[in-house]
């Protein structure tokens, strides 16, 4: 009698875990629905041409001195961080700050990750997590940086990439950004260093 109270206890059990496990997956689902907010208003048009003319400056200030210079100088993720800085110079991700410094971390984890561990499927997954916290221990989150890493393993530079393209080229966006921001913006850029 022992044996069939405890053989029954335990499909109650299986049946409890399977209702649960359901439960957990509905509620899930539901999650992915969101919150059924509105879209965000659409930005006005000279905002759009003023971002659009700020991104093309960035680039070809990059790519002329790329270049000049005859090395190579653009990121993929310095477009995106174009979108940030001419499209929304006012949010933390977009400041100076974030954009020289992440960029930078997020580059020098790419590497020291490619260098200590090879080209690993999770050498390159533990170098962008990495890159992602220290970037927010540090407070210089900058999105298109998080992409950093996987360039790194993808073009697997020498230590040089630290230089020329990641902070040369950040710093010119950068530099870019403050003559082009304050110069057609009633609002200061940056909001702080």
């Amino acid at each position: 009698m022992g044996r069939r109270k405890s053989a029954r206890e335990g499909q109650a059990q299986e049946q409890h875990a399977d209702t649960a496990g359901i439960s957990t997956l509905m509620l899930l689902l539901k999650k992915m629905k969101g919150d059924g907010a509105s879209l965000p208003p659409q930005p006005a048009l000279k905002a759009v041409a003023l971002a659009w003319l700020g991104g093309f400056l960035a680039i070809a200030a990059v790519a002329l001195l790329a270049d000049a210079l005859s090395v190579a100088m653009v990121l993929g993720s310095f477009g995106a961080t174009c979108v940030l800085v001419f499209g929304y110079p006012d949010v933390p991700f977009s400041q100076p700050r974030n954009v020289i410094a992440g960029h930078f971390i997020s580059s020098l984890i790419g590497l020291i990750f490619l260098t200590t561990f090879g080209t690993h499927w999770w050498s390159v997954s533990l170098s962008v997590g990495t890159a992602i916290a220290v970037m927010m221990l540090t407070r210089t989150v900058h999105p298109p940086a998080g992409s950093n890493p996987v360039i790194v393993f993808l073009t697997q530079p020498s230590w040089a990439f630290l230089l020329l393209p990641t902070l040369a080229g950040a710093i010119i966006v950068v530099a870019v950004a403050l003559l082009y921001n304050n110069s057609t913006r009633d609002a200061r850029y940056p909001k702080y260093w």
